[in-house]
Order: C-alpha cells, then sequence, then structure tokens
C-alpha cells in the first residue's frame, strides 16, 4: 500500500520544562515538515533520509532501540519496539525541519514512523506511545508535549496543554500577532543537562509534592537554594502559561509579550538552560520596536528564540504559522 504522511515541527510559545511535571504548556505545531513516502507491507522497516548519508534497515521486533545503527535509526527503532507493527516500511523521508534547533524534528520523526506504519488508536496514546520511544531510544527522560503537540495541531490555534491530564484547548492565534523563530546554535539534549533538570524536580516534589500543585510559598519553603530556584520557576512558569492563554483569548498582545519575556528571564535566572548568546538575542529582539517579547523556546542549552512582533517586524528569521497536526495525506 503506498503511504504518504506529514508530522509538522513545534515551537512553544510559553511552558517550558513544566510538561514532565505534568505542568501547563502552550505549543504550535508549525508550517515546516517532515514527510513520509513509501510502501507499507513487507516485514522490515527500511528508511533513506535526504538528510542522513547512511539508510537504516530494521526488523519489526526489536528489543534495544538504543543500539541500533545508524544514530537516526535509534528514533525509528524506538516507534518499532513500542508499537510492534503487523507490517513494514520501505520508504524515503525529506524535512525542512531544522535539525538540532529545538523545533522537534525527532518528535516529527518518530510520529510520523507510526502513521507511517499503520498506527490507528488515538491521538493521546500516538503521543504516549512516542514518549515511550522518545525516552528509550535516546536516554533522556522528555515530557509528552513535543509529541502531543505534533500529533493533535490545530491549523492556526495555539494549544493550550495540561500534561497531567493530557487535555488540549486550542487557543486562536491573533491575525494581527507574528510569530518569529530565529535559529541561534545547534544543539541535543543527548549528554546536555536536561535530565538534570528533571532529576532536580523529582528532587522537589519528594519534599513539596507535585509541583502542577504547587505554589510560590511551596517552593520558597525549599532550603536547598538550587532546588528552590528550579521550583521558583516551575510555579511561575505554570501560571504565566494561564495568564499567556487569557491575554491571546483577549487580544493583550502587550501583555502576552511580557509574559513570554518574563519566562525566558525565568529560565535564565532560576533554571539556567539558557546561553548568553541566546540571552543577547532576546534582549536585542525586546528592544526592537513592533516586538512585543521574545524567548527561548524548546529544552534550552542552544537552538531557536521564537518572538512575537507586528507583522513585519523583523527581517531575520522563520515567520512560522500554525498547522494541522501529524497525518496520512494518501493511502
Amino acid at each position: 500500500m503506498s503511504v504518504r504522511v506529514v508530522a509538522p515541527g513545534r515551537v512553544n510559545l510559553i511552558g517550558e520544562h513544566t510538561d514532565y511535571t505534568g505542568g501547563l504548556v502552550m505549543p504550535m505545531a508549525i508550517d515546516r515538515y517532515t514527510e513520509f513516502k513509501g510502501d507499507r507491507g513487507g516485514d522490515r522497516v527500511q528508511l533513506r533520509s535526504f538528510d542522513e548519508p547512511d539508510p537504516l534497515d530494521l526488523p519489526l521486533h526489536i528489543d534495544h532501540p538504543e543500539l541500533a545503527e545508524p544514530a537516526w535509526a535509534r528514533y525509528v527503532a524506538g516507534v518499532v519496539a513500542e508499537m510492534r507493527p503487523e507490517e513494514g516500511f520501505v520508504g524515503r523521508i525529506s524535512t525542512d525541519i531544522p535539525i538540532g534547533a529545538g523545533l522537534s524534528s525527532s518528535h516529527a520523526l518518530q510520529v510520523g514512523v507510526a502513521l507511517a506504519l499503520g498506527y490507528r488508536g488515538s491521538i493521546i496514546e500516538l503521543a504516549r506511545l512516542t514518549q515511550r520511544a522518545e525516552n528509550r531510544a535516546s536516554g533522556v527522560p522528555t515530557g509528552i508535549m513535543d509529541q502531543l503537540a505534533i500529533a493533535s495541531g490545530v491549523r492556526g490555534h495555539a494549544l493550550l496543554i495540561d500534561c497531567d491530564a493530557l487535555s488540549v484547548e486550542p487557543i486562536p492565534v491573533p491575525d494581527d500577532l507574528e510569530v518569529v523563530v530565529q535559529f541561534i546554535a545547534h544543539r541535543t539534549l543527548v549528554g546536555s543537562e536536561y535530565a538534570d533538570r528533571v532529576a532536580e524536580c523529582r528532587a522537589v516534589e519528594a519534599i513539596i509534592g507535585p509541583l502542577r500543585e504547587a505554589t510560590e510559598s511551596d517552593a520558597r519553603s525549599i532550603t536547598d537554594p538550587v532546588l528552590r530556584m528550579r521550583a521558583l520557576h516551575v510555579t511561575a512558569e505554570n501560571q504565566r502559561v494561564r495568564a499567556f492563554a487569557e491575554a491571546l483569548r483577549s487580544g493583550d498582545l502587550v501583555d502576552a509579550g511580557r509574559l513570554v519575556t518574563e519566562g525566558h528571564d525565568s529560565l535564565r535566572l532560576l533554571y539556567e538552560t539558557s546561553t548568553p548568546v541566546m540571552d543577547d538575542v532576546v534582549q536585542r529582539l525586546c528592544a526592537t520596536p513592533g516586538v512585543y517579547g521574545a524567548r527561548m523556546t524548546g529544552g534550552g542549552f542552544g537552538g531557536c528564540v521564537v518572538a512575537l512582533t507586528e507583522p513585519g517586524t523583523l527581517s531575520h528569521g522563520w515567520v512560522v504559522q500554525a498547522v494541522d497536526g501529524a497525518h496520512v495525506v494518501e493511502a
């Protein structure tokens, strides 16, 4: 059976490092895609990528996806290991999602692989499956935001996601708001301090309970200064997401921009996931007339910044549109 699948990337507007504690986030699926073209059937998964020199050739039963070669095959192997598909897929992959930019190219790959292999369940379970695949294949304990945003995108809308309830509420992006992404530096979460932040949040929760329910007062009660900073970021960021959603609903773009910039400052000072280069870019953007606010986006330690602007304000970067989630185009 001939199959074509498209899976978008995503940009997170606000709500950073809150998903793995069941908090609130607001990403949107964007008009940058990973595309699969090929034939479903047989007993192997065989893929060639326009962006990777070596093809992959995998069986349908995999016990150790983290050992697959070449390295990019591990993301595919993770999906195969979790999904246990009844038939394989032979085809090619292309993408215009910048790899290593923090726009979820790896998650688009995994969600697209699942659909190419014939996944037929709910969007929520698709996100859960590909989250497990990511964690298993890469060893990075990521949350579920990226997979859920890519699977459930709605054209013209950001997504208010509760990562505990796994509820998704589309919030219209105002027509007079432009979302601009600027690539700053290549990054990977593998080998970064991302896992350290997850562990620190687990330590916080051992002291004050679930962070998604915690208050600023709870966070300030923590005596360890590093853990207190992490908790203060997460508790305030959850509140910023709620306020940001209301600002978009009411069309208050000045307040939306202020919240985005406050989120970056929190990531810089309390969560320590930004970099001096990203901080400089955010500062320059925020000083530009017509820019409402800007922040780093994604797991941090490099990647991209996202700016909320009046239309036509910035000449550098990608103006991105909110699009529908991953889907089979032809089957």
